[in-house]
């Protein structure tokens, strides 16, 4: 197994990792950008409001990409196992 297939099985893996858990990240910055905007002009300066609307919209992100997510995640793990007689040789 030489170098550059390993690279190459890293960059594949990252790149699954960020695509899969890209939509949920965004939609809990969008949250907590709104969040934080909602605090600011109305100057309630309560730490733990930001953490209920974050995990709603998470939980709903995952009901809708949750499908789409296991996915891409099997795909991914179905490729390598596939693949695996590369792995060992």
């Amino acid at each position: 197994m030489s170098s550059e297939f390993v690279l190459s099985l890293a960059e594949r893996g990252i790149y699954t990792i960020l695509l899969v858990t890209g939509p949920l990240l965004l939609l809990a910055l969008g949250v907590g950008l709104l969040v934080s905007i909602f605090q600011a002009t109305t100057q309630i300066q309560e730490q733990t409001l930001a953490f209920i609307p974050k995990i709603v919209a998470v939980l709903i992100g995952l009901i809708f990409f949750g499908p789409w997510m296991l996915n891409t995640v099997v795909e991914f793990t179905a490729e390598i196992f596939n693949n695996l007689n590369r792995f060992v040789g």
